[in-house]
């Protein structure tokens, strides 16, 4: 966790009007590390798979009450951000949730449920699904944990091999200038390709553009796909961030984002690729093979 406390108080010095938020992600960075999460990532996951992440069609066994008090905490450290849509979220908390099933679309990345959820009790739809979707995290950064020495070298699909996410950024690394995705959900890395656009595959340079920031030595750049308007954040550097530090390398450099967004490119929505997860009771289930043993 060094890395990312080191990274955490650098953004709370520079930007002291996100630190409610920061908050959360603190509070998420922290939970990283609960044991309880290693011992749920599924065991009967195939690797090998050319393009299909890890993670596609697992069954994953949690305790809900464990779950439960996770988003409790989440949505009380956010209702006392600030902002009037996050002020809404105690709503949530006397609602009837299905947590499991909340689980499940976060890490399958569908807002359809929270939105629902939203509607039915009176809270602000994209403050509840801000929450929700850093509720999977711990168990997706246990998922990369242990599955990241199995991801094959001739990985290069546009989203991440473990959790199907599309990346936050892209590395370029040391002097031999090997590029890299780097995952904002579980912390993985995976290969890219060179003048590859990871949404729609294209490799035209023609409709590849990069936007250099007017800043003198800046080693950030903004590659962009002029056919289908996507956008990577790219950074030069060393070496790779540490896992626990993507998330809030992707919030640091959140001012290329803004820039990328003005000149008419985004960040597609959802997941690069659909899981179809299933998130079962941890404790149901022990009770069922107990009853039919």
């Amino acid at each position: 966790m060094i890395a990312s406390h080191t990274e955490l108080n650098g953004l709370k010095r520079q930007r002291p009007e996100w630190e409610p938020w920061l908050a959360v992600v603190e509070e998420i960075l922290r939970e990283r590390g609960t044991p309880a999460w290693d011992v749920a990532v599924p065991a009967d996951v195939t690797a090998g798979q050319a393009t299909i992440p890890l993670l596609t069609g697992a069954t994953i066994a949690l305790e809900v009450k464990s779950v439960r008090r996770l988003l409790e905490r989440l949505i009380r450290i956010a209702s006392r951000s600030g902002p009037s849509k996050m002020a809404t979220l105690p709503a949530a908390l006397g609602a009837d949730l299905e947590v499991l099933t909340l689980f499940a679309a976060s890490v399958c990345q569908d807002g359809d449920p929270v939105k629902e959820v939203a509607a039915a009790c009176g809270a602000d739809a994209e403050a509840l699904q801000a929450v929700i979707a850093l509720l999977p995290v711990p168990f997706l950064h246990a998922c990369n944990r242990r599955w990241a020495s199995s991801i094959s070298e001739s990985w290069v699909e546009g989203y991440c091999p473990v959790c199907g996410s599309w990346p936050a950024f892209a590395e370029v690394r040391g002097i031999e200038r090997s590029r890299y995705f780097r995952c904002g959900r579980c912390g993985g890395a995976w290969h890219a390709r060179s003048l590859h656009c990871p949404y729609c595959a294209v490799d035209d340079h023609d409709a590849l553009a990069s936007l250099v920031p007017q800043t003198a030595g800046s080693e950030t750049v903004i590659d962009a796909c002029t056919r289908c308007l996507g956008y990577v954040k790219t950074f030069t550097r060393l070496q790779g961030c540490a896992p626990d530090a993507v998330m809030l390398e992707d919030l640091a450099s959140i001012p290329f984002d803004v820039a990328a967004v003005e000149q008419g490119y985004t960040r597609p929505s959802g997941a690069g690729y659909p899981l179809e997860v299933r998130v079962i009771d941890k404790k149901a289930a022990r009770r069922f093979f107990a009853w039919t043993t």
